[in-house]
């Protein structure tokens, strides 16, 4: 039998209750005093139980405000401990093939499961990565809101809290090549965004295996200059 404790208990009736509640990233939680009331414990018990959902990224503690929904809701920002990895060559040739493995994918269920709306800020997001391109500027955070709206895109909650694992790929592998080669960005996610928009499941995933695969060459390239 499983033998759980107290505060335990009152971290999992908090999470019932957030879910329950149908909370959303940003929103407001009750205080100390009406989350002790409801759930019948001390005001004390209910830090700890707020403290330990902190610590997963469910919520942020914001002093003087209260408690919030986390905007990534339980997706910690390196749950595999890769700023730990000493082999960052590796590292980075290691997570391009995970992520040739799992975007395409990806892709493919955004195009049959997008909705309207959220297709339209990934339009919007390809446009923006354009933009900054073009004027040299820094993409590389509008990149990776693209590779995360994609995932939103694909309406699976699964492949959503995989997009640390993305995000770090695209973050290591500018960092360790020279040069990037910008048209072919901009080419590969218009590409992309266009199947998606257009429901073409089959060419979204070819054209985000191809964005992927390209960048590959591109980095084992750059590596033995």
């Amino acid at each position: 039998m499983e033998n759980k404790t107290r505060g335990d208990r009152v971290v999992d009736e908090l999470l019932h209750l957030i879910r329950e509640r149908g909370y959303g990233a940003g929103e407001k939680l009750p205080n100390e005093y009406e989350l002790s009331a409801q759930l019948g414990v001390s005001r004390n018990t209910i830090r700890e139980a707020v403290r330990a959902l902190a610590s997963r990224n469910i919520v942020d503690i914001r002093q003087g405000a209260g408690t919030f929904i986390s905007p990534k809701k339980g997706v910690a920002d390196d749950p595999l401990g890769f700023s730990l990895m000493e082999d960052r060559r590796k590292l980075v040739e290691d997570l391009l093939q995970i992520r040739c493995i799992i975007e395409p994918q990806i892709a493919g269920l955004a195009a049959q499961n997008g909705m309207p709306e959220d297709i339209a800020i990934l339009g919007g997001l390809c446009e923006e990565v354009e933009v900054l391109i073009r004027k040299r500027g820094d993409f590389m955070q509008k990149d990776r809101d693209f590779h995360t709206q994609l995932a939103s895109c694909s309406r699976n909650m699964v492949m959503s809290n995989l997009i640390p694992v993305i995000c770090e790929g695209i973050t290591l592998f500018a960092s360790m090549v020279a040069e990037q080669e910008y048209e072919q960005t901009v080419k590969s996610h218009r590409e992309i965004y266009e199947a998606v928009r257009d429901r073409r499941a089959a060419d979204a995933q070819q054209a985000m295996l191809f964005h992927l695969l390209y960048n590959r060459n591109r980095f084992i390239a750059d590596q033995e200059r």
